[in-house]
């Protein structure tokens, strides 16, 4: 892949890697509440399954960075593999739990997936 691919690939897994934080271990902080436009007992009573949301998110970030490091042909494999998960991941969270999902979300990896197969 190329440099700017990888990058890309890169900077979706940070992402993830912080939404994993937000979810996993800040969630009712207002930080997070108010990412995910939520209210302090809603985030009460939602802790667990946002960190098990977080830690879905995790693993997407550990396919997006194994992807970025592994050599071709498996590097450009796992990377669209990992991507178009997040993706579709991106797609179901905006049709059923906020519009802003697809530019945090989807947007992002398919401008990755667009970068990945350019360089191909």
């Amino acid at each position: 892949m190329s440099t700017v691919a990888t990058l890309a690939v890169l900077a979706l897994a940070a992402l993830h890697v912080y939404i994993l934080v937000l979810e996993m271990f800040l969630w009712t902080t207002p930080r997070a509440r108010a990412a995910f436009g939520t209210s302090a007992e809603f985030a009460a009573a939602t802790k667990a399954l946002a960190a098990n949301q977080g830690l879905y998110n995790g693993f997407l970030a550990a396919g997006l960075v194994w992807g970025a490091v592994a050599s071709d042909p498996v590097g450009f494999r796992v990377s669209v593999f990992f991507l178009v998960c997040v993706a579709i991941a991106g797609l179901y969270g905006a049709a059923t739990a906020s519009r802003k999902i697809l530019f945090v979300q989807t947007v992002p990896a398919l401008a990755a997936l667009a970068l990945v197969l350019l360089a191909r």
